[in-house]
């Protein structure tokens, strides 16, 4: 469950600098009061959190759950 949510917000993340990137606007500080607005900086850390999490993604052995799954639908 927390991989979802830590996934879901890195990609909303990632939409926000695609908009930063390739229009210069950035959607968190436009919605909380700047890049130095408190919640503009909550919002930027929780983000790097997601970052940080989902970096473990890539290191899980995902092979056990396929394993389980293909002998279920036999």
């Amino acid at each position: 469950m927390i991989d979802k949510i830590a996934l879901t917000l890195l990609i909303i993340g990632g939409i926000n600098w695609g908009l930063v990137g390739i229009f210069k606007f950035d959607l968190v500080a436009f919605l909380c009061g700047g890049q130095t607005g408190v919640i503009s900086r909550i919002i930027y850390i929780i983000i790097c959190l997601c970052a940080i999490w989902c970096i473990t993604l890539l290191f899980k052995d995902t092979t056990n759950a396929n394993s389980i799954t293909d002998n279920n639908s036999k």
